[in-house]
């Protein structure tokens, strides 16, 4: 297991590139899901400096917060509510350039500006959200979706 992540500067694609052979270590030989899912937003937080970054599982038909790098949040999204609900309903990754033109947007911090939400899938059903938001408008694009996605893809549901 990696102790100390390497922080790359460059291109997204090169800072992706870089860490994603870190985070597959830091998940070699580690069973425990809450572990995994605490490094990786860690490793993502470090790496981007991104306002919020964290993962909310599917429990008794609502999301429920989970491991997470940032202020506090949000604890429960129902189906179809927010960014995170839609995505979780839709089984898709949405990329929000400014939340506050998406309807029905939860606005857990007045600081969050864009965000990018990507579901977990395990045995073709959603079973979770990596939700990441900036500060800054119009922060995410199809770069961090491709690798984002390569990255909860890494996650181990056994």
């Amino acid at each position: 297991m990696a102790e100390d992540l390497t922080i790359t500067k460059g291109s997204k694609h090169e800072q992706y590139l870089a860490l994603i052979p870190q985070i597959k270590s830091l998940l070699d030989g580690e069973p425990d899901l809450i572990a995994n899912l605490a490094n990786i937003a860690a490793a993502l937080k470090e790496q981007f400096g991104w306002f919020w970054i964290g993962f909310y599982l599917v429990k008794n038909d609502q999301l429920v917060l989970g491991p997470f790098q940032g202020p506090v949040a949000c604890t429960r999204i129902a189906k179809g509510r927010g960014v995170c609900g839609t995505s979780w309903a839709e089984a898709k990754t949405l990329i929000v350039p400014d939340v506050e033109k998406f309807p029905g947007h939860i606005a857990c911090s007045s600081l969050s500006k864009s965000e990018i939400v990507i579901p977990l899938f395990h045995n073709e059903q959603v079973v979770g959200v990596l939700d990441v938001d900036s500060s800054e408008l119009d922060s995410f694009n199809t770069t961090d979706q491709l690798y984002l996605e390569q990255i909860v893809q890494l996650i181990q549901w056994d």
